[in-house]
């Protein structure tokens, strides 16, 4: 078996780039139904509803529950990873996108005749507000339940 043949047959990697898909599907679906427009921009960007990375590390560590059990290393090393993803997608990236949208403000009143200081403007989009990561999460377990998982 090849490398391609091995990571396509692994289970556990199918379940967390399932749950990616959906969770990233899900962020252009909700972006058509608000806006009226397709944005194919919110497939890969970071942030918005729902999180797809709590959705991810959350199927992870209910597919490793699940064949190995919550009293495995394994799982210990998984759950510890999805609270710090977690953590820092509704926490750290969340207010680094805040301080991006102040900074934004500042460089756009910037006074005209002064140079070009800051470059192309900041991404404000990059965090998660608590319940964008609940979400992600519950549909990172419920996908994890509902696929069959193989060891």
């Amino acid at each position: 078996m090849n490398f391609w043949e091995y990571m396509t047959s692994n289970s556990i990697i199918n379940i967390v780039l399932l749950s990616w898909l959906v969770a990233q599907a899900l962020k252009v679906l909700i972006i058509l139904i608000e806006t009226r427009k397709i944005d194919f921009s919110r497939f890969i960007g970071a942030g918005g509803m729902p999180s797809a990375h709590a959705a991810t590390v959350v199927s992870l560590t209910t597919a490793i529950a699940r064949t190995n059990g919550i009293d495995s290393p394994m799982f210990a090393v998984a759950f510890t990873v999805a609270l710090v993803v977690m953590y820092d997608a509704a926490g750290v990236r969340l207010a680094a996108g805040k301080q991006a949208r102040v900074l934004n403000k500042i460089i756009e009143n910037w006074d005209k005749n002064k140079p070009d200081l800051f470059g192309e403007e900041l991404k404000e989009l990059i965090g998660h507000t608590p319940f964008q990561v609940i979400v992600g999460a519950l549909l990172g377990f419920l996908i994890a339940m509902v696929v069959p998982v193989t060891h």
